[in-house]
């Protein structure tokens, strides 16, 4: 079994249209990975969560760290010239928060953290902070109750 330190955040770097098939193809004929995806959970931009790979397995996702990392994408994160932006929906950002919190449920000493944070990465994936966003997050369910509150 694996030891899972790590919970990293990705953005694909693609338009949040692209299909997850183009990504695969990527990894396997630019990046030359084969079949090994470069996340084991993908976040579509209706905040739809696709399985790549399985916990158990190793993705490529941060180099010198993926035996203890489980890697979660969501599609974007960058704007129409490639520069990097937050630009995840609001079912990305709900999908994202309850599959972290899920996952870190599962690995309970495992840290939260983007793919920038790690020492020598040089790219601003996944575009935002993750501390920063996780410590304001307001959650669906809180969201909900307060908009009901002040609708009466």
């Amino acid at each position: 079994m694996r030891n899972i330190k790590y919970i990293v955040v990705h953005c694909t770097a693609t338009p949040q249209d692209t299909t997850i098939e183009s990504i695969k193809k990527y990894w396997k004929e630019v990046r030359g990975w084969g079949d090994t995806p470069g996340y084991h959970y993908l976040i579509k931009k209706d905040g739809e969560i696709v399985q790549l790979l399985d916990e158990k397995q190793m993705s490529y996702g941060s180099a010198g760290h993926n035996a203890e990392c489980i890697h979660v994408a969501y599609m974007g994160g960058v704007e129409k010239h490639g520069y990097p932006i937050d630009n995840r929906t609001q079912a990305q950002r709900d999908s994202l928060y309850d599959k972290i919190m899920e996952l870190m449920k599962k690995y309970p000493n495992a840290k939260a953290m983007g793919h920038r944070d790690f020492p020598n990465v040089q790219k601003a994936c996944p575009s935002f902070d993750v501390k920063s966003w996780m410590s304001e997050y307001v959650p669906k369910e809180l969201r909900n109750e307060q908009q009901e509150e002040d609708e009466e």
